[in-house]
Parts: C-alpha cells; structure tokens; sequence
C-alpha cells in the first residue's frame, strides 16, 4: 500500500482502506499518512479513536503484518 502524506493544509488525511475490507467484514482497517505520523483508524467508526505511528515504527511493523 503506498500513502500519499497529507499537505497539512487540510483538515482530514487522505484515508486509503485496506484492500482486505469489506463491508460486511470486521477486518475494516484504513491508513493515513500525516506529516511525521501514520494514522488508523477503524473505517467502520471513521470519527472514533485512532492510533498514530512514527513512520519508523509503521515501516517496522509491515512485514510482521505481512507474515500474519
């Protein structure tokens, strides 16, 4: 998945869902970069919480999720 990082102008990130996400699935995961962070969120709550990633500790945790 590659993210496009936001301008910092706008006011909401540039969200891309995960290909594994479906309407119907509770796997409903999307992805934004920020400037100096990633973010999370779950796409089915879009305004509940998120998480937040430096892009080190994203890019760390990639192939993990890949082998899972």
């Amino acid at each position: 998945m590659t993210l496009k990082p936001s301008s910092g102008s706008e006011r909401e990130p540039n969200w891309a869902k995960s290909s594994y996400s479906t309407d119907e699935g509770a796997q409903c995961v999307e992805v934004a970069a920020a400037p100096d962070t990633i973010l999370i969120r779950d796409s089915k709550n879009p305004d509940g919480p998120r998480l937040t990633f430096t892009p080190t500790t994203w890019a760390a945790f990639l192939p993990y999720a890949a082998q899972r």
